[in-house]
C-alpha cells in the first residue's frame, strides 16, 4: 500500500528489488511482471509474501470458482493475477476453456486488485499484460486508501479478502483494520501473508485478535513467512 522506499538487506535480494522485471510460474502460466523502485517504492516490487501465498493458494486447491475476492495493497498485481487464474472454471492449462466458464459469465472469481491511486497506472499494466483477453473482464483494478471512500465499496460483499505484506506500517495500522471490518461478512475469509519483522508486526496480530478470529495455516521457513486466516467472531470454517 505505501509508496515509500523499504530496506531490505543487501545482496542478492537486493539486486531482486531494483530489477525491472520479476518472472513466476502459476496455474499453469509465466507471469513476467514490471518492476519500477524507484518510481514507486515497495508498491512496485514483489515481495516473497505474495509469491507464499500464490504458492498455498495453489498447492491447497482452494476453491475460488464463483467467489468474489479482493486484494489490498496489491503492488505488482501478482497476488490477483494469480487468483484470477486459478478462479476458472476449469484447469486454466487448458486455454480452450477459459471462454467456457467466463464468456457466460459464471463459475469464474470475480476479483477486485486495489492499491492507492499513485500505483494504479503501473498495476493495471501487469494485470493486462498477464491475463488472457478471456480473464481480463473477471479482475478490476480499483483505487482503495484504506480507512478512506470505504463507501466505494459493498459492505460485507466478498468470500474472500487478501493481503501479501501490507503488514509493516504502524500508523496504517487503524485504517486497515476499520478497512476489513467494512468489507467483511460472517462468511468472509481473510488471508494475510507476512514476514514478522519488528514487534509492531505482532502489535497487528494483537489488534486483529481482538476483533476476529485468528489462526496460522501455514509457514514457510524457507523465506520466513507466516499466512494467517481471520473470520468474524469465534467462526474457523474450511475453505
Amino acid at each position: 500500500m505505501a509508496l515509500v522506499p523499504y530496506e531490505e538487506g543487501g545482496g542478492w535480494a537486493a539486486r531482486q528489488l531494483h530489477s525491472p522485471s520479476a518472472t513466476f510460474h502459476f496455474a499453469s502460466r509465466t507471469i513476467r511482471l514490471q518492476q519500477d523502485w524507484q518510481r514507486l517504492g515497495v508498491a512496485a516490487v514483489v515481495w516473497d509474501a505474495a509469491v507464499v501465498l500464490c504458492a498455498y493458494l495453489e498447492m491447497e486447491g482452494i476453491d475460488l470458482r464463483d467467489r468474489s475476492v479482493i486484494e489490498l495493497g496489491a503492488g505488482t498485481g501478482l497476488l490477483g493475477i494469480v487468483v484470477t487464474l486459478l478462479g476458472t472454471k476449469e484447469p486454466v492449462g487448458v486455454r480452450a476453456l477459459y471462454s467456457t466458464c467466463c464468456l457466460e459469465g459464471h463459475d469464474c472469481a470475480h476479483v477486485t486488485i486495489t492499491d492507492r491511486a499513485a500505483a494504479l497506472e503501473f498495476l493495471e499494466s501487469n494485470v493486462q499484460a498477464n491475463l488472457p483477453p478471456e480473464l481480463r473482464p473477471r479482475a478490476m483494478v480499483k483505487e482503495l486508501t484504506w480507512g478512506k471512500d470505504l463507501d466505494n465499496f459493498p459492505p460485507g460483499a466478498f468470500d474472500f479478502i487478501l493481503g501479501a505484506d501490507i503488514v509493516y506500517l504502524e500508523e496504517t495500522f487503524a485504517e486497515l483494520l476499520q478497512t476489513l471490518e467494512h468489507l467483511c461478512s460472517e462468511r468472509t475469509v481473510i488471508l494475510l501473508s507476512c514476514r514478522i519483522r519488528y514487534e509492531r508486526d505482532l502489535k497487528f496480530l494483537k489488534m486483529l485478535r481482538e476483533r476476529f478470529s485468528v489462526s496460522e495455516v501455514h509457514y514457510d521457513s524457507s523465506k520466513d513467512v507466516h499466512i494467517y486466516k481471520a473470520q468474524r467472531g469465534s467462526r474457523k470454517d474450511d475453505f
